[in-house]
């Protein structure tokens, strides 16, 4: 079943973000899939260069507002970009145990982590193949499963997912939870 999961969120994440980058053309520096604490089925997200100048362009401090949304995937013009290709995904979650009906704690943090991993696990097949840029432009793109509100697990999983280079280094220390 995780593997299967993986493949689901993996189809619809390529989908997504592969027109995301054909329509655009832009420099992409982040790439996300985001779920919640209540393990909800994760969407997209992302963030160009050239979007966060054009978000911040009107601010009357331009590069304090760039720090304030650099790295929030609900502030990006890009949040939910694709999201009609994640209706498998969401038939997928809506068919697992609902979380706040399982019998204890243990139980709810298993289930919640069984389904951050798979999504950690799909954006892995997807960096694996390339969809996120090879060499220096990878390095430069951090790629997350995120969940929200942030916690450890975040920056577990983007320590996993990502070399070492401009984007982690950034994120690290502009956004990543102690």
């Amino acid at each position: 079943m995780s593997q299967d999961l993986a493949q689901i969120i993996a189809a619809a994440a390529r989908n997504a973000f592969s027109r995301l980058f054909q329509e655009t053309s832009e420099d992409f520096y982040y790439c996300t899939l985001v779920s919640t604490g209540e393990g909800l089925a994760p969407y997209p997200s992302a963030w160009s260069w050239q979007a966060l100048d054009r978000e911040t362009a009107d601010a009357t401090n331009p590069e304090a507002r760039k720090a304030l949304l650099k790295w929030s995937y609900s502030d990006s013009p890009y949040w939910l970009f694709g999201q009609e290709y994640f209706d498998d995904v969401a038939k997928a979650f809506s068919e697992m145990p609902n979380l706040h009906e399982l019998k204890n704690a243990d139980e709810y943090r298993w289930e919640l982590e069984r389904r951050l991993f798979v999504t950690e696990a799909a954006m892995a097949l997807l960096d694996a193949e390339g969809l996120f840029g090879t060499g220096e432009k990878r390095a430069g793109t951090i790629i997350l499963a995120e969940v929200m509100p942030p916690d450890r697990g975040n920056t577990e999983r983007a320590l996993r997912l990502n070399p070492r280079g401009p984007a982690l280094d950034a994120w690290l220390e502009e956004a990543a939870e102690e």
